[in-house]
């Protein structure tokens, strides 16, 4: 007896599986590149004092070590990822950044510490446009916001691990009667070991299977084409950029100077804060991440574009009053401050890359987010912690951080307010956009 022909309903129904693990690994590839990225981040007092470190220089670690490379190489890897095999140039991204993080094992003074931090944040920064472009590929439109959350959970994943699982592994190190690794400190031991799970991960990413293109315009597009394509839409563009640039300033300063903060203020070591800390962003992140998916596929059902950046707005006005965090008189009201923040800037995020992948057409998307990571990181890491670091010179000296980065977060928070505001007003609706691809398509 002859099989009766599948229907169409009863293919997605058997595609859907595929789909779904795919975005998963997906964000288990962006968990893997925000841990090696933030690696650093709960050892930085114990590697200042190991290695004889100014607060500039550890701010250089973890600033412009990340914002130098990303804006040399986002650019042209945003045109790749429109153009090119998006699964290999996951592959390679995660070789790049899993080098990096051995090279921090044994670099041995401030240049080649700044050389290893550099190859380690490339490919935790630039992993982005490619499984952004690759997860918008695998669904529609308007149920992007919730695929998409899954990518920011994984970010938030990786960066609750350095932290969380970072300061177990040092806290377990430092008391073993004998190194794990002979000659190695125990903070260089614990970079080793997450290196070492870096490496494995690697071999998993080699499954992924490349999706097929959606929404197509143009069929081939050249750089400047494509440059000229984004230009054309800088009303909506450029505040948008704005907003959650400032969002990245107010957010990773946070995170940057969390440790110091809290071992300067209250006298707390990495054992003592790392687990919750890494914890409150782990819980941040997945509730934000759920909070900005299902607010921007609500937005974008009820007014179509501008919707979708609704949320940023609400999500940005909260978080502004919870920049004065580092000036909490205990830690549970730093905590809760801290939380709330990041988890503010966790759903605007999301709004941010879901209004891109739904308002700007494939053959640039990934451009439009190499562009949006150089500037990015070029404020967000390679300006924000130096800033703070300069405020609290001119305001006293290291004593003052606190203040400083409060007074940072604060007027990073009161710009992306305005700027969402501006980006939502003029943001074009799904349907305007779609006529325009059609249009160019002809």
């Amino acid at each position: 007896m002859a099989s009766e022909p599948l229907s169409v309903d009863a293919v997605r129904v058997r595609a859907a599986p595929s789909v779904g693990w795919t975005i998963l690994l997906l964000a288990v590839a962006v968990a893997s590149g925000s841990t090696i990225q933030s690696a650093f981040s709960p050892f930085a007092e114990i590697t200042k004092a190991d290695m004889g470190l100014s607060d500039l220089q550890l701010s250089y670690l973890q600033g412009l070590a990340i914002a130098v490379p990303a804006i040399l190489v986002s650019i042209p890897l945003g045109w790749l990822v429109d153009h090119k095999t998006r699964r290999w140039l996951l592959v390679g991204m995660s070789l790049v950044w899993t080098a990096g993080q051995l090279m921090t094992v044994w670099a041995d003074d401030f240049n080649t510490m700044m050389a290893a931090r550099m190859v380690a944040s490339l490919g935790g920064t630039c992993v982005l446009p490619i499984v952004i472009s690759m997860a918008a590929d695998l669904c529609r439109p308007e149920t992007r916001g919730r695929s998409l959350l899954l990518l920011s959970i994984g970010k938030y994943v990786g960066t609750a691990l350095a932290f969380g699982a970072g300061g177990a592994l040092f806290g377990w190190l430092a008391a073993r009667p004998e190194p794990l690794f002979e000659g190695l400190s125990a903070w260089r031991q614990a970079h080793l070991l997450v290196a070492l799970a870096s490496a494995g991960l690697t071999a998993l990413f080699l499954i992924i299977r490349e999706p097929e293109r959606r929404e197509v315009a143009l069929k081939s597009a050249s750089l400047g084409q494509s440059a000229a394509a984004l230009w054309s839409r800088r009303a909506f563009l450029i505040p948008l950029f704005i907003g959650q640039i400032s969002v990245i300033m107010a957010d990773n300063a946070a995170l940057t100077w969390t440790a110091p903060v809290l071992s300067r203020q209250f006298g707390l070591s990495p054992e003592d804060f790392a687990g919750w800390v890494g914890g409150l962003v782990l819980a941040a992140g997945v509730a934000g991440s759920v909070i900005g998916g299902i607010a921007a596929d609500a937005g974008h059902r009820w007014r179509p574009g501008k919707g979708l950046l609704l949320g940023a707005v609400v999500a940005s006005l909260i978080a502004l009053p919870c920049a004065v965090f580092p000036l909490a008189p205990t830690v549970p009201m730093f905590a809760l401050l801290l939380g709330v923040l990041l988890l503010a800037g966790t759903a605007t995020g999301l709004l941010t890359a879901t209004a891109i992948a739904v308002l700007v057409p494939n053959e640039f998307r990934g451009l439009c987010l190499g562009a949006f990571i150089v500037f990015g990181v070029l404020f967000g890491f390679g300006i924000a912690p130096t800033l703070v670091t300069v405020g609290s010179q001119i305001l006293g000296g290291e004593s003052q951080l606190g203040l400083s980065l409060a007074v940072v977060g604060l007027a990073s928070g009161a710009i992306a307010v305005l700027a969402f505001v501006l980006a939502m007003m003029r943001a074009p609706s799904h349907s305007e956009d779609h006529a325009s691809r059609t249009q160019a398509a002809a």
